[in-house]
C-alpha cells in the first residue's frame, strides 16, 4: 500500500496539485490519467520519492519495497542485461555483490565468515538463488533470446534496451510498481504479455499510459489529474470516460433549464414588479429566483482538438494496386511479393515486423523506393498522409505555426490559419511558436492539420497516436470513424485500430497474409499465435 497525505505541489506560483489525500491499496491496479501538463508524471515522482512535495507526504509502510521504470538506460551500459534486471531489485543486488567480495578475499577471518553468514540468510530469504533464472525468465518472454543475456546494455538495440528496463522494474514481484508510460516502443505482443502479467499480479500498481485498451485491461482503477486534484474512481479507463461525460452532459443540461427559469422569472418580475394586483405573484418569482443556483463547472485541464477529414472529391471505386513490392534493407529482406487491391471505403491496418511496416508504408506514401514490384492509386484518390517521421517537416524550420501551416493551405488568410490552428489547441501566441521548438505531441496535432487541409478521400497514416495524450486520440479516433473515404493505418494502439479496421495485412520476409477480419480478431487468431510461436 501507498498513500498521500495532504500532498500538495509548486512550480512557482502555479500548483499543479493540492491537498491530495488519497490511499493506492494491494490487489489493484490504478491508471493515472490527466492531460499533459497537468502533472501525472511528477505525481509518480512525488510517489517514488524522487521529487520533494511543496508540502504534505507520501506514506510506504515500513519494509514495503518500491519499484519503479527508469527512463535512463544509459545508466546501466556497462552492465549485462541480467545484471541489470537484478539491480531492480536494489537490496538483493548489494548483497550479491557484498557476498561476492567478501569470498573474493585472499584472506577470510571470523568476522567475514559471520557476516557472509549473515548475508546468506537474508540472500535467500529474498530468493536470491533463483534471481539469474528469473531474470532470465523475464528477459525472454519480453522477448529478448538467451543469447543477448550475457551482452552489455549498450550493445543491444534500442527496444531491447526499453524491454531490459521493463523487466528491472518488474523483477522481484515488488510491493508497490510505479510504471510511466511502460507501452511506449513496445510492440503489440509484448504490451499483451505486459496486460496478462499485471493480470496476475497481487500487489499495487500505478501506471500512467495513453494506451485505452492497455488501461482498460489492467485498471481497476482510475485516479484522475484535473482541477488541481487527483480524485479516484473505480472501473477502466472507459468506464470512467463513460461516466464522466454522462455526469458533465447532465449539469450542463441540469444549468440550461436553471438558466431558461432564471430568465422566465426574471421576466416577470420586471413585467409585474411594479403592478399593484401582482406585486404578491411577483414577491414569489422572486423568492424562487432566490433559490436557483447553477451547478459549479470548473474549466477541466482537459482539452480535445477538433479533427474532422472532409472528403470534397469523391472516390472512385479503385483505390490502390500493389503488385509484387519486395524491399530488403542492409541485406535483411522485409517482405517479398506482396499483393492486394483496396477497393472504396475499405479500411486496412498494416502489421508485422516494425522495421518492415514503416518500410512499407514508405513506399506507398513515396518516400521510398520498392526492389521491386509497382504500386498504383486511382485516378480519383486525393492522397492525405502522416509519417512516422516527420522530422524532415520540422527541424531547422524557422517559420511560426501560422506560416508553417500556410505552406499547406490553399487559403492564405492569417485569420483562417489562426482559426485552424485554434482548433488544434494553438491558440493566441501559440501560434506563433517556431516550427522547430515544438514538443512530439505538438508536432503529430501539425501534420494532422496538415493532413486535414488536403480534403484528403484516402488516408496513410503510420504511427498516427505516438506522442499524443488520451484525448488527441480519442479526438482522432472519433474523427476517422466518420470518415469516409479509404485507410491504410499501422499502429500498436490496439483499441484505435480495431475500432476501425476491418482487414489486416501481415507482412512476412518469405510471406504475408491478407485477412478479412478486425484488429483484435486478428490478434488472437490461433494460426498467427502459430506463427509467432505463442500457441
Amino acid at each position: 500500500m501507498i498513500s498521500t497525505e495532504n500532498l500538495s505541489l509548486s512550480f512557482g506560483s502555479r500548483p499543479l496539485f493540492e491537498s491530495v489525500d488519497i490511499k493506492f491499496t494491494p490487489g489493484n491496479c490504478y491508471g493515472l490519467i490527466g492531460a499533459n501538463g497537468a502533472g501525472k508524471s511528477t505525481f509518480l515522482r512525488c510517489l517514488s520519492g524522487e521529487l520533494e512535495p511543496s508540502s504534505g507526504k507520501v506514506v510506504i509502510p515500513p519494509g514495503a519495497r518500491l519499484s519503479v521504470l527508469k527512463q535512463d538506460h544509459f545508466a546501466y551500459n556497462e552492465v549485462t542485461a541480467l545484471n541489470a534486471v537484478i539491480m531492480g531489485h536494489k537490496r538483493l543486488y548489494e548483497i550479491a555483490q557484498e557476498k561476492d567480495a567478501i569470498y573474493a578475499k585472499g584472506e577470510f577471518s571470523d568476522e567475514d565468515g559471520v557476516r557472509a553468514a549473515e548475508l546468506e540468510t537474508e540472500f535467500a530469504d529474498l530468493q536470491g538463488w533463483d534471481a539469474e533464472s528469473n531474470a532470465a525468465q523475464l528477459l525472454s518472454e519480453l522477448g529478448i533470446p538467451d543469447a543477448r543475456h550475457q551482452k552489455l546494455v549498450k550493445e543491444l538495440e534500442d527496444g531491447e534496451k526499453v524491454r531490459v528496463l521493463l523487466a528491472q522494474a518488474l523483477f522481484g514481484n515488488p510491493d508497490i510498481l510505479l510504471l510511466d508510460e511502460p507501452t511506449n516502443h513496445l510492440d503489440v505482443d509484448t504490451i499483451l504479455w505486459l496486460e496478462e502479467f499485471l493480470l496476475r499480479f497481487q500487489n499495487t500498481v500505478i501506471v500512467v499510459s495513453h494506451d485505452r485498451h492497455f488501461l482498460d485491461k489492467v485498471c481497476t482503477h482510475i485516479a484522475d489529474v484535473d482541477y488541481q486534484k487527483v480524485q479516484l474512481f473505480s472501473g477502466n479507463y472507459t468506464f470512467w470516460y463513460e461516466t464522466s461525460q454522462l455526469a458533465l452532459r447532465q449539469k450542463q443540461e441540469a444549468n440550461a433549464k436553471k438558466t431558461d427559469k432564471i430568465k422566465e422569472l426574471q421576466a416577470f418580475i420586471q413585467r409585474f414588479s411594479a403592478n399593484a394586483s401582482k406585486s404578491r405573484q411577483a414577491s414569489s418569482r422572486r423568492s424562487q429566483l432566490d433559490k436557483i443556483t447553477l451547478d459549479d463547472i470548473k474549466p477541466s485541464s482537459r482539452k480535445y482538438p477538433y479533427i474532422i477529414f472532409k472528403t470534397e472529391r469523391q472516390l472512385g471505386k479503385d483505390v490502390l494496386f500493389v503488385d509484387g513490392l519486395t524491399k530488403s534493407l542492409d541485406g535483411e529482406q522485409l517482405f517479398k511479393d506482396v499483393r492486394f487491391t483496396l477497393s472504396r471505403g475499405e479500411k486496412m491496418a498494416i502489421t508485422g515486423n516494425d522495421t518492415a511496416v514503416n518500410a512499407f508504408m514508405s513506399i506507398l506514401a513515396g518516400d521510398m523506393q520498392p526492389d521491386a514490384g509497382t504500386f498504383r492509386f486511382g485516378s480519383s484518390v486525393n492522397l492525405g498522409v502522416l509519417p512516422r517521421d516527420n522530422a524532415k517537416f520540422f527541424e531547422g524550420c524557422s517559420l511560426n505555426l501560422v506560416d508553417w501551416m500556410r505552406q499547406f493551405s490553399t487559403n492564405q488568410e492569417e485569420n483562417f490559419c489562426r482559426a485552424f490552428l485554434g482548433r488544434m489547441l494553438f491558440s493566441g501566441e501559440e501560434s506563433q511558436k517556431s516550427a522547430s521548438v515544438l514538443s512530439g505531441g505538438e508536432k503529430v496535432r501539425c501534420m494532422l492539420s496538415r493532413a486535414m487541409l488536403q480534403d484528403p478521400n484516402v488516408l496513410l497514416l503510420d504511427g498516427p497516436t505516438n506522442h499524443l495524450d488520451l484525448e488527441s486520440i480519442t479526438a482522432l479516433n472519433n474523427g476517422l470513424l466518420k470518415f469516409e473515404g479509404s485507410l491504410i493505418v499501422a499502429s500498436h494502439d490496439v483499441q484505435f485500430v480495431d475500432s476501425l479496421v476491418t482487414r489486416v495485412l501481415e507482412l512476412g520476409p518469405e510471406t504475408y497474409y491478407d485477412l478479412g477480419m478486425g484488429y483484435e480478431e486478428y490478434l488472437a487468431d490461433e494460426a498467427r499465435l502459430v506463427r509467432i510461436g505463442k500457441a
